[in-house]
């Protein structure tokens, strides 16, 4: 007989359906016998939209593994790369999806694809800790809505330090989260405030603010460690310089799109 039997599933026979199953060189047909169920949903998925990161994401997805052997899902979405990031990815992840470019366009077409109670969004430059599946765990199962973790900036300037010192405090101290803290949501409530705000730049803002009108976040100890290339690459005061800006003028009004100029420039010096 067909099929493969799973614990806590119904038995059903195809007899009972409007169609049904004959083996070849069979004139009547063969009634089988399938064990069905709903296959439970996972408790996380996480979002990882990609541009051309072939040099960094078969060792980020690497390290990512463990969160598969607890039941987590992973998910690329991949927003045009011109490289080998979607074939390196495919072997290591549950899902390589494609999508419009755009960080906020591509986490949202994650979310789509996911089934999972909780979405984890993660910069394609950012590891999470190994205990980052239980500490979620734990703290949407304790009444969470939504939350993120402390970071910790990976380099060697003196200034990093003080800069992620700053960015974990203003962050506990106002409720807002930026995308480099690995944030993560209850599904229901993603869907309620309507995702990401397709936006050029400031998406982690705009959904930081929204989320925290429904309830604060969980604020994790636990640290990611991001990337620290632009920062030293730019020179870590001018950085700070340009971020504040951005965001004083993106708290101004100011055309998100013209701000997203302004923060690509230096990065293609």
């Amino acid at each position: 007989m067909f099929g493969v039997a799973v614990s806590n599933c119904a038995q059903t026979s195809l007899a009972q359906y409007p169609w049904t199953l004959a083996k070849p060189g069979v004139d009547q047909p063969t009634k089988f016998v399938l064990h069905h169920c709903s296959m439970p949903k996972p408790f996380l998925s996480v979002i990882i939209p990609v541009l051309n990161e072939a040099a960094v994401i078969r060792s980020q997805l690497e390290a990512l593994q463990i969160l598969r052997g607890k039941g987590a899902t992973l998910i690329v979405v991949d927003g045009g790369s011109d490289d080998s990031t979607a074939e390196q990815a495919g072997p290591l992840v549950d899902l390589v999806t494609h999508s419009p470019r755009g960080r906020s366009v591509q986490m949202n077409a994650g979310a789509r694809a996911s089934s999972a109670e909780v979405l984890l969004f993660l910069h394609a430059d950012t590891a999470l800790p190994s205990s980052a599946f239980e500490r979620v765990h734990e703290a949407i199962t304790s009444g969470a809505l939504w939350g993120r973790f402390d970071v910790r900036i990976d380099g060697t300037h003196p200034l990093l330090r003080i800069v992620e010192r700053m960015m974990n405090w203003r962050s506990r101290l106002s409720g807002i989260a930026t995308g480099d803290q690995a944030i993560f949501v209850r599904r229901a409530v993603f869907e309620r405030i309507g995702g990401f705000p397709e936006l050029p730049l400031m998406e982690d803002i705009v959904l930081s603010k929204k989320l925290k009108r429904i309830a604060p976040p969980a604020c994790l100890r636990e640290r990611v460690v991001t990337s620290g290339r632009r920062w030293e690459k730019h020179g870590v005061l001018r950085t700070i310089l340009l971020m504040w800006r951005l965001r004083t003028g993106f708290f101004f009004g100011a055309d998100p799109d013209k701000l997203a100029v302004r923060y690509d420039t230096p990065r293609q010096r």
